[in-house]
C-alpha cells in the first residue's frame, strides 16, 4: 500500500468520478481500471486524498482514498456535498453521426441537461452501426467533467417509423425542420404548455421526404425552424437544447449555476 509522509498532507484533489455503487457515509467504492490508473499515474494521489464521487442518484460525495497500491485502489465515501438534483424531462433524440461529431453530440446532450438520450435510425442516417459502450463511456465523461448530477439514460436505437410508432401523445415532440421556413422558434416553443419534451435532430442529409411528412402529421409533434443559416446536425443538436432550455428548461431561473463555475474549472 501506498503511505504518505508527514510531509505531505492529505489534499482535496477536487476532481469528480462517477461511480455505479450507491453512496452513504462509510461506503466502500472500487474504481475502475482506469480510475485507477488516472488516480494512481496522472493525479499522483496518495492514501489519504479525497475526491468528489457521484453516481446519478445519491447526490455528489466527498471521499477519501483508503487503499492505493500498484493494480487497485478503494475509496471510501465521507460527507455528501451536494443534493441530488433533478432537472427538466427532455429526451434527446438523435440520427448517429460518425465517430468524433457523435462524440460531441452525445457531451453536449448531456452538458445542457437532456434527461435520457436515444439514437434514431432515418432513411438518411449515416452511421447506423453504433458503439453503445462508447456513448455510454461520453455521457459519464460529460458528467464528471462539469459537475452534472444527473446522468442521462441511453435508450436502446429505434427507427423512427417505429418510434412515431409508438409514441405516448403527452411527450410533445420538437422536431427541428430544416426546410421549414424561418420563423421565430422561442415563440413557438413559448405556445407548449409544461409537460414532458422530446428533442429530435436528424441527419446529415435530413429527413427524407416521406419521413417528414409522417412528423409533420402526427399531433404530437412542434416543428420548429433553427433560422436561416445551414448548420451541421451535432451544432443543430446544441442550438435547439439551448432553446429548449431558455424557453421551458431549468435555465430561466438561473438553476445550475454551480455545474456551470465547475465546468468552466475543469
Amino acid at each position: 500500500m501506498s503511505s504518505r509522509s508527514k510531509a505531505q498532507p492529505a489534499r482535496c484533489l477536487r476532481r469528480r468520478l462517477f461511480v455505479s455503487g450507491d453512496l452513504a457515509a462509510g461506503r466502500l467504492l472500487s474504481t475502475t481500471p482506469a480510475q485507477h490508473h488516472y488516480l494512481a499515474h496522472v493525479l499522483r494521489a496518495q492514501k489519504g486524498d479525497c475526491v468528489l464521487v457521484f453516481n446519478g442518484r445519491d447526490g455528489e460525495w466527498r471521499a477519501e482514498i483508503g487503499a492505493l497500491d500498484r493494480r487497485t485502489s478503494v475509496l471510501v465515501a465521507e460527507e455528501q456535498v451536494r443534493p441530488q438534483s433533478g432537472g427538466p424531462d427532455i429526451d434527446y433524440l438523435f440520427a448517429p453521426l460518425k465517430r468524433a461529431r457523435l462524440d460531441y453530440m452525445v457531451q453536449k446532450a448531456t452538458e445542457l441537461g437532456a434527461a435520457r438520450l436515444r439514437p434514431v435510425l432515418t432513411a438518411h442516417t449515416d452511421a447506423p452501426r453504433l458503439n453503445m459502450a462508447r456513448l455510454r463511456a461520453n455521457i459519464i465523461e460529460a458528467a464528471e467533467q462539469c459537475g452534472v448530477l444527473r446522468v442521462p439514460e441511453l435508450k436502446a436505437p429505434m427507427a423512427l417509423a417505429e418510434l412515431l410508432a409508438s409514441w405516448q401523445p403527452a411527450r410533445r415532440l420538437i422536431f427541428c425542420d430544416e426546410a421549414a421556413p424561418v420563423a421565430d422558434p422561442i415563440a413557438a416553443l413559448d405556445r407548449l404548455a409544461p409537460g414532458p419534451l422530446a428533442v429530435l435532430i436528424g441527419p446529415e442529409g435530413g429527413f427524407s421526404a416521406e419521413e417528414r411528412a409522417a412528423l409533420l402529421a402526427s399531433q404530437f409533434v412542434t416543428a420548429i425552424s433553427l433560422g436561416p443559416r445551414i448548420m451541421r446536425a451535432d451544432t443543430a443538436g446544441v442550438a435547439a437544447m439551448a432553446l429548449i432550455q431558455a424557453t421551458l428548461g431549468d435555465w430561466r431561473g438561473g438553476a445550475g449555476d454551480e455545474a456551470r463555475k465547475l465546468c468552466a474549472r475543469s
